[in-house]
């Protein structure tokens, strides 16, 4: 081999390993980029997932505590109802109340004194659900009334005939 062409050969092998260096430190950079950023990518999902569960927790706490008060209202003082004239509901209004049953039943009032009340315990800044306004408008409309409904029984004499 002659000596030009040893040259030629080393100068472009020299190149060629110049450049193999450049892309490789190129792509060590990029994958120390890609690193840093998924490993902010990474804290920024920790925080966000701390503070989600901090504030399901509090959610559920607040739903907790709203629970017990609606179950511990007729006890309360805010309460202006007997708590034997309070019936539990708890969806879509808490308590139907019969205001002077209770009195009624002992003699104490007359049937023109029982009042129907219906009554959603809020805690905090809780707001009435657009279904608890919609109920509240019927009332206030005189969208209300009492229904009985008769169901019939089956007597033994059809229950004896439905097995022959």
């Amino acid at each position: 081999m002659s000596v030009p062409v040893a040259l030629i050969l080393g100068f472009v092998v020299g190149v060629l390993i110049s450049l193999l260096w450049f892309y490789l430190t190129k792509i060590q950079q990029l994958h120390a980029s890609y690193q840093y950023e998924i490993s902010e990518i990474r804290r920024e999902h920790d925080q966000a997932l701390a503070l989600a569960r901090k504030r399901s927790v509090n959610t559920s706490r607040a739903v907790l505590k709203g629970k017990m008060a609606e179950q511990f209202a007729p006890h309360l003082p805010e309460f202006d109802y007997l708590p034997s004239d309070a019936k539990f509901l708890g969806d879509p209004v808490d308590y139907v109340v019969f205001s002077g049953y209770s009195d009624f039943r002992e003699g104490l009032c007359d049937a023109e004194e029982i009042e129907v009340v219906l009554i959603d315990i809020k805690s905090g800044t809780a707001r009435l659900t657009k279904g608890q306004q919609a109920i509240a408008q019927a009332i206030d409309d005189g969208r209300v009334r009492f229904e009985t409904i008769h169901i019939a029984m089956p007597t033994d004499d059809d229950e004896e005939n439905e097995f022959e």
